[in-house]
Formats: structure tokens, C-alpha cells, sequence
């Protein structure tokens, strides 16, 4: 049997026609909070809103880029493509069922994993004496 993507009971169909106002019952209390205080006093996510809607309208195809990471992810945004910046190049988040409710910046890591290697000529007292041919 396949598995069905659902969010509280909603299936991915049921979640892609619903508006913000009806989401809202569906989210958290910290992301209800979060969307209620931002649609008041900041118009930058107010303006970030407007561009997805336009974009699924027009054009869902398009990557839209944005640098406001505190976004909250919403049904409306289903199968779109975000580049979220994480300090230093945009990174592309397809927003998937399983992505409702969280933030953009939780799925674009400011911190990579770093892979040191052996260690070089000089980096040690011991490598000093070692010759280089």
C-alpha cells in the first residue's frame, strides 16, 4: 500500500486549495502566533506572502528567492521551490507536506559539517625535520 502524505489529518489534495486564514487552525500555537504578529508589524514578510501567491499563480515553476529565513511554511506554498539564503549562498528548499509549519531557515543550515585532513608540512614540531623530496 502506498504511503499518503497527510498533515493533521489532511491529505496533500485537501491542503493545497486552503487558504492562510483556514491553515491557521492547523498549525501550532507558535506558528499561528509567529504568522499573526508578522502579517501586523513586518512588511517584508507581508511582501514575501504576496510574491508566493502570485508566483503559484502565474508560474510555480519559479524559484523564488528570499533571505527571511523566520518565514513560516504554509499550504498555499505546497510543490513550490524556495532559495533561502544561509549567510553565505541561497539554497533551494522544495516545500514538501512534511515541511508545513516549520520555518525556511530550518531547512537551509548556516553550518556545514567540516572535514579536516592529515595535517601538512609545518603544522607540526615533528614535521619539520621530515624532507620534502
Amino acid at each position: 500500500m502506498p504511503r499518503v502524505d497527510k498533515y493533521r489529518g489532511k491529505e496533500k489534495a485537501e491542503l493545497a486549495g486552503i487558504s492562510m486564514k483556514d491553515a491557521l487552525p492547523l498549525l501550532t500555537s507558535r506558528a499561528r502566533r509567529n504568522l499573526v504578529r508578522a502579517m501586523t508589524k513586518t512588511a517584508k514578510i507581508k511582501q514575501l506572502y504576496k510574491k508566493a501567491a502570485h508566483v503559484k499563480a502565474t508560474n510555480p515553476a519559479k524559484v523564488i528567492k528570499t533571505q527571511i529565513r523566520e518565514a513560516v511554511i504554509l499550504p498555499e506554498w505546497l510543490d513550490l521551490i524556495f532559495s533561502v539564503h544561509d549567510g553565505k549562498t541561497f539554497r533551494n528548499v522544495h516545500i514538501t507536506v512534511d515541511k508545513l509549519g516549520y520555518r525556511l531557515g530550518d531547512f537551509a543550515h548556516t553550518t556545514s559539517r567540516v572535514l579536516h585532513s592529515g595535517p601538512g608540512v609545518g603544522a607540526t614540531r615533528g614535521s619539520k625535520f621530515i624532507p620534502l623530496k
